[in-house]
């Protein structure tokens, strides 16, 4: 059992983070965020799938004012992504934002950011403070320290903003490309300050390196206590992030959503096509949210056995396979046969 770090508990729409909310699963737009129709398109598609915050980015006046009709449809909260002008803060939050990302240090004169502080402290909007390892401050940069500490000093610079203007409505990330890079600064962000910790690893990569980038560097601090929300960067779907935010806490056993899949290498035992057969039956089942364990095994060694604690499962045989709940066998099919019966009878009994 993962002891999770204290933290404060913000709130950002519905969503409760920190404490001892769950650790909630976001993701970003990549529409254009002017384009109403098609940036609510793909809000609906992540909501389905999980998603419980997201973030927008804000070039330009046009996307800030885009905002209120969003805001109006959108299922799930709605974050605002903000660098530099301090107008669209201000803009974002009378449209109905749901908070901010955005660094104070950032945005220019000190009156710029008391007034963004004092709108967001009026409206109980809270702000990201997200610090990237590849663009700190110049002074920064040029200390002969780790960057990781490098980058919980300029998080330090921006929450004291915050603070000496009464606010502490705050969460903070502090990602880097490199994942000992982020680990490190978040671990000595977590003794340092009580605020909600966003979690994830910047520019990963493309789907197959960016998870194992995102899961071995997330996952090791959330197996550490330290997270309240994750973000998967992954230069692929936004949907593809969500699944796999929810693959890297699952695993964890720090969220039940969902399929739990399960499936065993192949080997030389192996008659039957299992990893078109494994294959078919994820993607079969991706839409279902209960959280059900499903198993998909090439054998009878590491079927029903190996398996016995599945809610579902195969275990294939000669061309043929055995499909068991909780260990029992129920059925045998043929090949051809399995993949149907398999998901109908989950699908009638969970959906």
């Amino acid at each position: 059992m993962i002891q999770r770090r204290k933290s404060k508990q913000i709130q950002i729409g519905n969503v409760k983070i920190g404490g001892d909310a769950p650790i909630s699963v976001q993701s970003m737009t990549n529409t254009d965020t002017r384009d109403v129709e098609s940036t609510l398109k793909q809000i609906y598609k992540l909501s389905e799938i999980g998603c419980e915050l997201i973030r927008l980015a804000i070039l330009n006046n046009d996307a800030a004012e885009a905002i209120k009709e969003i805001k109006k449809k959108s299922p799930i909260p709605i974050i605002a992504d903000i660098h530099f002008d301090y107008r669209l803060a201000i803009k974002c939050i009378e449209n109905g934002v749901d908070a901010l990302r955005i660094n104070p240090g950032n945005i220019g004169k000190e009156e710029h950011t008391k007034k963004v502080v004092a709108l967001a402290k009026t409206n109980n909007i809270p702000i990201r403070i997200g610090i990237n390892g590849g663009s700190l401050e110049k002074d920064l940069l040029e200390l002969n320290i780790p960057l990781a500490e490098k980058m919980v000093m300029s998080a330090m610079r921006h929450i004291k903003i915050l603070e000496d203007n009464n606010f502490d409505n705050i969460k903070i990330s502090l990602k880097s490309s490199d994942v000992m890079t982020t680990i490190d600064a978040y671990r000595l962000m977590a003794q340092k300050v009580e605020y909600p910790l966003h979690l994830g690893i910047t520019e990963a990569g493309t789907y197959f390196g960016g998870i194992v980038k995102s899961s071995v560097g997330i996952g090791a601090l959330l197996s550490e206590g330290i997270g309240d929300t994750i973000r998967v960067s992954l230069t692929d779907s936004p949907i593809q992030e969500v699944k796999a935010g929810y693959m890297i806490l699952k695993s964890l056993g720090l969220r039940q959503y969902g399929i739990n899949f399960i499936s065993c290498p192949t080997c030389g035992r192996t008659q039957i096509d299992l990893i078109n057969l494994a294959k078919e039956v994820e993607k079969r089942l991706e839409n279902i949210t209960k959280p059900i364990t499903v198993a998909v095994m090439g054998c009878a060694v590491n079927g029903p056995g190996e398996a016995k604690h599945a809610d579902y499962g195969i275990a294939g045989g000669i061309k043929e396979g055995y499909i068991f709940k909780k260990g029992e066998i129920i059925s045998r099919l043929p090949e051809d046969k399995l993949v149907d019966e398999f998901i109908n009878i989950i699908q009638m009994e969970n959906v």
